[in-house]
């Protein structure tokens, strides 16, 4: 790869970019997207407490199956001290450990480290029902990698400048690449960091979740996948796929009288694998609000990518192999081709039977898979496929593609050879995160279009 990332990112240094954000949107998480949040390590490891002492976490622990605080099995280092081991509890607001009763409950006397995003007000100390003081951690909200454009709305052409559309094709094609090579290092470089938390096989299983959440289910998918650790579904092999259906919360109460013929045979099978897990994971069965059932094409639909996933935690070991050799092509080949019997033929648990075969995994979400998850792969593993990277052809268009496409490119009739890439899509996406989310009167003093004028 050569240094044209190193060049963009020189480029986006410039002080002026994303002062502020076009549209203020909401930027306080639920309270299960803070804790899956954090731990998928967004904030890293290292903290400093709000009496400015340092905090490493040794280890994040395993969410928690019981009653208490929500991690477990959890260590903390404090300054250059001993590791203590113990439970950790994620709250929205520092006062949130007194309102749910947490500092009279036995249940939380071994918290070791209390995180929340944000202050009630006066100075709070959390303390455990024996008194003890339990170091206190502030998320910075601010710090979390967010780029998801696709609540604004499509931007009318001539609201900004359209920078790249009065330029030569050979150096919008160099920005592009420049920019898309920076978003690959990024992605790489989160890898390497939740690699060095949970290690590479779980990494590269809570990636492909994240994968096949889309946007709309991104975070069910991703509670799914760090609430059942890779290393617990293999050693339940035969119940794994009932696991993952069950703490989804798609088996709660099912009525098999009232389910159609052709499903009833597969959700009995489910159900008599999940019922004997039930009580010991009920704690962490997701809410049905978290489900986005509604809106998607209906081979996307939450049962079927679930189906995906389960089919790939079965084919794990050939899957992995072919991961970690970064064999790009061999990986596609496979994700199209793998089978499952129930989800081959339906769209959903409820749905009829489907008359034609469908496929588990397409081709286009195959291609974001390679995309977001192999290849940088790869890049984290210190190897350069990038030759191999830019020849991926761009699958699907989505409308944070659209947005940033009307805003930076116009009506400019170039953009369907500059967007038929991966690569020419993933840059274009990266410079409208970089320098149009920000308010629209800010456009006239943008630095990007300079920028792109003396772009060698």
């Amino acid at each position: 790869m050569s240094d044209l990332a190193g060049r963009y990112a020189s480029l986006r240094a410039d002080p002026h970019i994303r002062e502020r954000p076009l549209i203020a949107l909401p930027r306080v998480p639920s309270e299960l997207e803070l804790q899956a949040r954090w731990f998928a390590g967004e904030w890293g490891r290292k903290f400093q407490t709000t009496t400015g002492q340092r905090a490493e976490i040794v280890q994040f622990g395993f969410w928690n199956h019981e009653a208490g605080p929500d991690f477990q099995d959890a260590a903390i280092r404090i300054e250059d001290g001993p590791v203590i081991s113990g439970t950790i509890e994620v709250d929205l607001i520092d006062r949130n450990w007194e309102l749910h009763g947490h500092g009279v409950n036995p249940a939380f006397d071994g918290t070791v480290l209390h995180l929340f995003a944000e202050r009630s007000g006066p100075e709070f100390f959390t303390r455990t029902s024996s008194h003890r003081n339990i170091p206190q951690v502030q998320l910075d909200l601010g710090a979390l990698a967010d780029s998801d454009a696709t609540n604004l709305p499509i931007a009318h052409a001539g609201r900004c400048l359209a920078p790249l559309r009065n330029l030569e094709a050979f150096r919008v094609s160099s920005v592009l690449e420049a920019a898309a090579q920076f978003r690959l290092r990024r992605k790489a470089d989160r890898l390497r960091q939740r690699i060095e938390i949970h290690g590479r096989h779980e990494t590269i299983y809570q990636s492909l979740a994240d994968a096949f959440g889309y946007k709309q289910n991104r975070l069910p998918f991703t509670l799914l996948a760090q609430r059942l650790p890779l290393a617990l579904l293999q050693k339940h092999r035969d119940d794994a796929e009932a696991l993952l259906f069950g703490v989804a919360g798609f088996l709660e109460a099912p009525d098999l009288a009232v389910v159609r013929i052709s499903t009833r045979s597969y959700l009995r099978f489910l159900w008599d694998r999940w019922w004997k897990h039930r009580e010991q994971f009920a704690r962490l069965i997701l809410p049905p609000k978290i489900w986005r059932l509604s809106g998607a094409r209906p081979l996307n639909h939450p049962h079927r990518r679930l189906g995906a996933l389960a089919a790939l935690v079965a084919n794990w070991r050939k899957f992995s192999a072919l991961a970690n050799a970064g064999a790009a092509s061999d990986v596609a080949s496979f994700l199209t081709s793998l089978h499952h019997d129930f989800w081959g033929k339906h769209y959903t648990l409820a749905a009829h039977g489907s008359a034609s075969l469908l496929a588990l995994i397409g081709d286009s979400r195959a291609a974001e898979i390679l995309a977001n998850v192999i290849y940088p792969l790869a890049l984290a593993n210190d190897r350069d496929l990038w030759s191999d990277y830019e020849k991926l052809r761009a699958q699907l268009s989505n409308r944070s593609i659209k947005i940033a496409a009307a805003r930076l490119f116009a009506d400019d009739p170039r953009q369907r050879q500059f967007l038929r890439t991966v690569v020419g899509q993933q840059g274009l996406l990266q410079i409208y995160e970089d320098f149009c989310l920000r308010d629209a009167s800010d456009c006239a003093d943008c630095p990007f279009p300079e920028q792109m004028r003396r772009w060698p």
